[in-house]
């Protein structure tokens, strides 16, 4: 994957330098030179630049990146600004470090919803959740096994778990699935949410749009989602 890390902090560099270590392409941004030295030999690109600048964006590969995650630690204005630039510019995903509960709460406000804190989140752990491409959310329960969010495949779709066995063909074990399901609320406006459907039994039927929260080895949920990335870029080829 393609990454643009901005901040080169004691976070950001640990996290440009392990996900260059598991074959990532990183690029990395920061606007002090000493920074750019200690890393430019060990990642694909370094870049000196101020980020809060709007038109120092103009030579950034904005939309060939897969992710971009603002990890600057030191500024929370230089942070907020960051994301909110690279929210505006493109529709890249964007993970966010958070420096204090009201960073949160804006990061949230901006629809940011992939948002980490340093200080609980190792850049090891964010490393092994960023090399699942196709996984919505992870919880790495240890360096081999974790519980992920996937998409349901299309194969699925309109069939119950007993019918099912193409899930056992990736030696996962499924946990609950999440669905969209349309409620009011006390005003009797309709909205959809996401709920879990609690423990599927055999007669539970996989829906269209359904995420399911799987467990396995690392390398099996992989495999699923290499199947899934793949699917896709058929129809992007369409």
């Amino acid at each position: 994957m393609k990454i643009i890390v901005f901040g080169l902090g004691n976070f950001g560099m640990a996290l440009s330098l392990s996900l260059t270590e598991t074959g990532n392409e990183v690029i990395a941004i920061d606007k002090q030179m000493d920074k750019i030295n200690l890393v430019k030999d060990k990642i694909s690109h370094a870049i000196c630049m101020d980020s809060t600048n709007e038109l120092a964006y103009e030579a950034l590969p904005l939309k060939d990146a897969d992710k971009v995650i603002v990890a600057i630690g030191e500024n929370e204005g230089a942070a907020i600004i960051t994301t909110a630039i690279i929210k505006k510019l493109s529709d890249v995903k964007i993970i966010s470090r958070a420096l204090s509960p009201i960073h949160d709460t804006v990061l949230e406000a901006m629809g940011i919803h992939s948002i980490v804190h340093p200080e609980q989140d190792s850049a090891d752990r964010l490393t092994k959740q960023i090399n699942f491409k196709s996984t919505l959310e992870n919880y790495q329960l240890d360096n081999n096994f974790t519980i992920s969010e996937v998409k349901a495949k299309k194969e699925f779709f309109g069939k119950t778990l007993q019918e099912l066995d193409s899930i056992d063909k990736y030696r996962l074990t499924l946990v609950t699935i999440i669905r969209e399901i349309e409620k009011k609320n006390l005003i009797g406006k309709k909205t959809r949410v996401k709920e879990t459907i609690g423990r599927p039994s055999p007669e539970t039927q996989v829906q269209e749009n359904d995420i399911l929260v799987v467990y396995g080895h690392n390398k099996d949920i992989e495999n699923y989602c290499k199947g899934e990335e793949e699917y896709d870029l058929r129809n992007k080829n369409i």
